[in-house]
């Protein structure tokens, strides 16, 4: 494997200030708070970035407040992350970190759908497909390297 950095420097943005949460799974399936785009948030903007484990999606702007959707009503959350660069390696890698650990954390009754932001990536389409393969990302968080990698 090539040990080389493809975004080397990448531009880390400022944290913006939030609410404050405690990091807990929501794993109540009939839980009396209905789950927004802030709690998915604050979910997934602690998740590393895959190339620079110093920093996260959020660091980085893979992921904003603002990428995400939901639906409380109808179980839906989509995710749509913004890779660092235009051909970078690792989309579907961090769109499966994403996918994994809202797996983790929602009630089973959400769908989750992530997506790679439009005209952000060079095989943008391609991504989509394998993110959107429900198949394969079952097969995926499966393989023990990516179960090493989430953990």
């Amino acid at each position: 494997m090539n040990s080389r950095l493809v975004n080397e420097n990448p531009i880390v943005y400022p944290k913006k200030q939030g609410r404050v949460r405690t990091d807990q799974s929501n794993t109540d399936e009939y839980s009396a708070e209905p789950i927004d785009q802030l709690e998915i948030f604050y979910i997934l903007f602690n998740i590393k970035d895959p190339e620079h484990s110093e920093l996260t999606l959020e660091d980085l702007r893979v992921i904003t407040k603002e990428s995400v959707e939901v639906d409380d009503a109808k179980s839906y959350v989509r995710v749509t992350l913004t890779p660092t660069l235009p051909h970078c390696h690792v989309p579907h890698l961090i769109g499966l970190c994403i996918y994994s650990k809202l797996l983790k954390s929602l009630p089973t009754r959400f769908k989750v759908d992530v997506r790679v932001a439009p005209g952000s990536h060079a095989t943008e389409a391609a991504v989509n497909k394998q993110l959107g393969d429900k198949e394969r990302i079952a097969a995926a968080l499966e393989s023990p390297y990516f179960v090493d990698l989430f953990n």
